[in-house]
């Protein structure tokens, strides 16, 4: 089965402690496509109980993952992982639709959708 989205281990251990902090046991961890950032684009993350009919489901590392129908064909192959560094850590997202990207890393567009600009 081909996934919208695959996340690493490590991005799957990180979002299973935030759902115990945040008490989001059970919930689908969301994946969306928002307007926005400096490309356009911008990735969102959050924890919901609601599934819409039109939602792409998954399941990996037991997190079960929702995406928006209208969202999966942007994110298709993206990789998410979670690093860990002397600064602190954070998730990346590897998305092979993206042509361009900005300096902060959340903010993308693709050939076929350019989303909203906005000033950094």
């Amino acid at each position: 089965m081909t996934h919208v989205v695959d996340l690493t281990e490590a991005a799957a251990f990180r979002i299973k402690e935030m759902m115990e902090h945040n008490e989001e046991q059970g919930a689908f961890l969301r994946v969306s496509v928002n307007g926005g950032g400096c490309s356009g684009l911008s990735y969102g993350m959050s924890f919901t109980h609601d599934k819409e009919a039109a939602d792409r489901e998954d399941l990996q590392h037991d997190i079960p993952i929702v995406v928006a129908e209208e969202d999966a064909p942007i994110l298709m192959g993206t990789k998410i992982d979670y690093k860990q560094s002397l600064m602190g850590g954070g998730f990346t997202i590897d998305n092979p639709n993206a042509i361009a990207n900005c300096g902060c890393g959340s903010s993308f567009r693709t050939a076929t959708k350019q989303g909203t600009p906005e000033n950094c």
